[in-house]
């Protein structure tokens, strides 16, 4: 496995900045946003169009000895104002045909949410089996809205030679293991998983367990802890709707590698991912609104670094 980074901390910058930052931590693989909800960083999908751009791209990887993991395009694909999912939609389609001139295997979105009607306004994302009002909004959800579109976009995808990495979040339609599988099962093996833990932990998710229930699912893997805390989860539960910067009241905060799960946690998922069959990028996302961006990323790529390189050592060994 290689440790990678998602460039979204760093769309201030500059590539050639932001690979005079990442090379002396160990880092081998980048990710570009291309849209969406996350501004285009480094890479943009108009790109398709401009060759010159492209080249310039790969010479300057290739100088540094950096390769592109994936290319990300998170939204809202199913959002019920056209406006939005439209757009969300076409940034997408634009982001596969990128990622095939650029020879990046793997696209990142998210499933995306639905409304409840043809003629909603925002998204409902539905967590509950009752009252009955809500096991129908699901269902028109997934036989409407859901299948169909990534049907379509799973053989888009094929026949541009790539898959897509959808990422399990809580707000859309797929937020678990079993979401995801539903949604590969019905619209193919170009669609799988981009793991990302952090969404896991405060739903009570065992990340371990979901990747070997996931398996060859996993297409790309973040590299994101969360800290539950039980004084404000005991009394009011993790659904927890308080502005991120509300840390000192938040059930659960968004925290670097190795503020929310020590070093046991994190050697045994590398290690059950290393054993499912994974063997690609750990890319390092900053979220955490504790720490600085810089001191995020150094941090994680110390606390990651040599757990990867135990890693490679043991399957070397047993090799």
């Amino acid at each position: 496995m290689k440790l990678g980074l998602f460039t979204a901390l760093f769309s201030d910058l500059t590539l050639d900045e932001v690979i005079s930052r990442v090379r002396p931590l160990g880092i081998q693989a980048l990710e570009f946003a291309g849209g969406n909800y996350g501004a285009p960083a480094h890479v943009h999908p108009d790109w398709i169009d401009q060759p010159g751009k492209l080249r310039d791209l790969r010479s300057k990887l290739d100088d540094a000895g950096l390769t592109i993991s994936a290319l990300g395009c998170g939204g809202n694909v199913l959002h019920p104002d056209p406006r939005i999912g439209k757009q969300h939609a076409e940034t997408h389609r634009r982001t596969v045909l990128l990622a095939e001139k650029l020879g990046v295997p793997i696209v990142i979105n998210f499933s995306g949410c639905p409304g409840d009607s043809e003629n909603a306004k925002y998204p409902n994302f539905v967590t509950v089996a009752w009252p009955p009002d809500y096991p129908e909004i699901l269902k028109w959800q997934w036989d409407e809205k859901v299948i169909p579109y990534w049907r379509e976009q799973a053989r888009f995808a094929r026949d541009h030679g790539v898959r897509i990495a959808i990422e399990m979040h809580p707000g859309f339609v797929v937020y678990s293991p079993e979401t995801l599988l539903r949604l590969r099962a019905e619209a193919g093996p170009e669609i799988g998983c981009n793991f990302d833990p952090s969404h896991l932990f405060w739903q009570g998710i065992d990340p371990c367990l979901a990747v070997r229930k996931l398996g060859s699912a996993i297409f790309h893997v973040h590299a994101k802890d969360t800290r539950v805390y039980e004084s404000n989860a005991r009394l009011n539960g993790v659904l927890d709707t308080k502005p991120y910067g509300d840390e000192a009241n938040r059930s659960w905060l968004f925290r670097t590698v190795g503020y929310g799960h020590g070093p046991d946690f994190w050697t045994d998922f590398i290690s059950t991912l290393s054993m499912t069959g994974y063997d690609g990028v750990i890319s390092i996302e900053h979220e955490d609104s504790l720490m600085s961006v810089q001191d995020g990323l150094e941090k994680a790529a110390a606390f990651l670094g040599p757990i990867l390189i135990r890693q490679k050592l043991a399957a070397m060994w047993w090799a």
